[in-house]
């Protein structure tokens, strides 16, 4: 031997290109499976991939060369386990982030969230939210900007999470009621003119609160695994509704899908913003069990926050529980007509719904089974809460991570 090296056999440079390229078509998928939490190994990765264990070697490689998640330099077996231990991998604590931002009746708040649903930073809730939504979203950026500037994490896009159907494809809130917005606002153009004008980067997309929160919840919460998922919740007034399926929101034509709080469930009830008579909106809503239990909302809190402790604390008392139990039975009748129309394979609740099944959950179950054909017949899909805390920022994050999941080169290049 002369000392020199070996040369590469032929066509073992090939080989590694090509199995690159091969890898590269899977860096999105893959990249999905770890921000969703389903490939917690490297061993995991390809067997969901369908790939061989190098393929999927070198597509961990690619996404941890990009920041996006981190790959186990060592892994070690786990108690009891046999054969050769895999790679663990979990996104990178230091990656980049998206802009994300929530306003809603009683308020804002802007975050920065990671992959794997991860809030970064937060700002305080402001109470206030200005008549001109160009004023209010202009705080919002500029709010968001300075978490950047804090933080110094690269942003791959906004979202922006509002109270409103918003209509596709020009992204107008076409029914902010529980704000003093005009109907029809431009918040997507509003919303995108001003993080351009804030120099931060990637592209801006607006949605509404529950479709973005039903989103999440999918991704990363109590609806993970689930085919055919039926969100319904409270915001801060009124009461939304959206549905996943197959792993992708379901907008109707022109994004006003899933409106379910405008279901009559009494019609002899409160007159609604929308014309109508004893919708959701506004017989299952926290302003609507304030009322039921003689309460005057106080400065102390939102009517979210003022609803959920009341039903937290003093359930036991019963002028309370008769007024739980009357907005019970009404969600229960929408719930069963959804149930009915849409036969999904498990229903999320949040917002006040959320403490109400925590408090009850036998009668709302037994409401629906009663009031639902399918229900009757087979058995009422699984009714969960909802499980993670601002889950309509992290569905507006969703948004913005979703170009970088679709192609991660591309994305981030």
């Amino acid at each position: 031997m002369d000392g020199k090296a070996a040369p590469k056999a032929a066509g073992e440079g090939t080989t590694a290109r090509a199995r690159l390229d091969r890898g590269r078509g899977a860096l999105g998928p893959a990249l999905e499976l770890v921000h969703t939490g389903r490939a917690p190994t490297r061993a995991v990765l390809t067997a969901e991939l369908g790939v061989t264990r190098a393929t999927a070697g070198a597509v961990a490689a690619e996404l941890e060369a990009l920041g996006l998640i981190r790959v186990d330099a060592h892994p070690g077996a786990a108690a009891g386990s046999q054969g050769r231990p895999s790679h663990r991998l979990e996104v990178a604590e230091e990656g980049p982030v998206a802009l994300a931002a929530q306003v809603h009746s009683d308020g804002w708040r802007a975050a920065l969230v990671g992959l794997g649903g991860r809030i970064v930073a937060t700002t305080p809730a402001c109470e206030i939210v200005d008549a001109d939504p160009a004023k209010v979203l202009g705080s919002v950026v500029d709010a968001g900007a300075e978490l950047l500037a804090e933080t110094g994490r690269r942003c791959v896009g906004s979202g922006l999470a509002v109270p409103s159907a918003v209509a596709e494809p020009a992204g107008l809130a076409l029914n902010p009621l529980h704000l003093a917005w005009p109907a029809g606002a431009p918040v997507r153009e509003i919303f995108a003119e001003r993080v351009r004008a804030a120099g931060i980067e990637g592209p801006a997309f607006a949605a509404n609160d529950v479709n973005l929160a039903a989103l999440a919840e999918h991704r990363h919460g109590a609806g993970r695994g689930s085919r055919d998922l039926l969100c319904v919740a409270t915001g801060h007034r009124g009461v939304g509704g959206a549905l996943v399926l197959d792993g992708r929101l379901h907008m109707g034509s022109s994004g006003l899908a899933l409106e379910v709080g405008h279901l009559t469930v009494n019609p002899e009830g409160r007159p609604c913003h929308c014309g109508s008579r004893g919708c959701l909106d506004v017989e299952a809503d926290p302003r609507a069990f304030l009322t039921a239990v003689g309460r005057d909302p106080g400065p102390e809190g939102s009517l979210l926050q003022q609803a959920n402790e009341l039903i937290r604390t003093q359930y036991g008392d019963p002028g309370v529980r008769t007024a739980a139990e009357a907005i019970i039975d009404r969600l229960g009748l929408g719930l069963a007509g959804l149930v009915n129309i849409l036969n999904p394979d498990r229903i999320i609740l949040g917002g006040m719904h959320r403490a109400l099944l925590d408090a009850d959950p036998d009668r709302l179950r037994a409401v629906v089974a009663d009031r639902s054909l399918w229900g009757r017949q087979s058995g009422v899909a699984p009714i969960l809460a909802c499980t993670l805390d601002h889950n309509s920022l992290v569905g507006a994050a969703e948004l913005a991570w979703q170009s970088v999941l679709d192609d991660p080169l591309g994305a981030l290049a």
